[in-house]
């Protein structure tokens, strides 16, 4: 038995663009209420507009920067008495250059959204979600997280965390109810390249949000939610490969020559 989204109040971070906006327009389509979070209140107030006047379903917006500290403590405050019963954990960013270049404090940022404010959130929720025991936790993390990759090096790290974290909530988790999935998204069209440069995709061709956010639902529409799903033919033969086939020290090598040659 799939989920009833009709009984979920879901929050999605990162749910002003991309593979974030299109979870909240496909969750909305099945009936689900939500709350956005992201930075930019202005995006967010219109996509909630949008999503209640075609769906009819009850949307909260709630504009934070997730790299600043304590982000889910604070978020558990401002959405007390919306009822979270599923969790998104979709926002993140990359920074794309040599280590030795890079301004610290990006790197700060990028740590701090991708890995403290993912630990923070759901530690935050985690207890209501499973004391509710039929909504699900969706972490976001990227075909990056299955081998090193020189130029985005810090990114590859925080994504490799999220999968570690995640497979751990997801065995902590039987027996609630709760749904536990990683999501791992190869190279997607979406503002993050807007952000971290084309280049880091490292000439792959890209999937849309949508082809993202269908394989989530899918994943969650099986009696048994699996551990985790990547998106995309080709990305889970490349997973498959680099984890059967190729030494970490190739791996390596081979992202290395992709991300020159782009």
């Amino acid at each position: 038995m799939g989920v009833d989204y009709g009984k979920q109040t879901v929050l999605v971070t990162g749910a002003s663009s991309g593979i974030g906006a299109e979870f909240a327009r496909r969750l909305a389509a099945r009936g689900a209420s939500l709350v956005l979070v992201a930075r930019r209140k202005d995006r967010l107030e219109e996509l909630a507009a949008e999503l209640r006047g075609r769906h009819g379903v009850t949307v909260h917006v709630v504009a934070a920067d997730l790299a600043q500290p304590g982000v889910g403590a604070r978020l558990a405050d401002e959405t007390a008495g919306f009822g979270v019963t599923s969790l998104v954990n979709n926002a993140g960013f990359a920074n794309f250059g040599a280590f030795h270049e890079e301004d610290p404090e990006r790197l700060r940022q990028e740590v701090a959204v991708d890995v403290n404010a993912v630990v923070e959130i759901s530690r935050a929720f985690i207890e209501p979600l499973r004391a509710n025991g039929h909504g699900f936790l969706i972490n976001l993390a990227s075909m990056a997280a299955y081998q090193a990759t020189p130029w985005s090096s810090v990114y590859g790290a925080t994504k490799a965390f999220v999968v570690s974290f995640t497979e751990g909530l997801w065995v902590e988790s039987q027996g609630t109810g709760l749904r536990v999935m990683v999501l791992s998204p190869g190279a997607t069209r979406t503002e993050f390249f807007d952000v971290a440069g084309e280049e880091m995709a490292g000439g792959q061709r890209m999937q849309t949000a949508g082809d993202v956010v269908t394989t989530a639902l899918k994943a969650l529409d099986r009696r048994v939610t699996p551990v985790g799903v990547i998106s995309g033919r080709m990305n889970r033969l490349l997973a498959f490969v680099g984890r059967h086939f190729t030494s970490r020290a190739m791996g390596a090598r081979m992202i290395g020559r992709m991300v020159r040659q782009s």
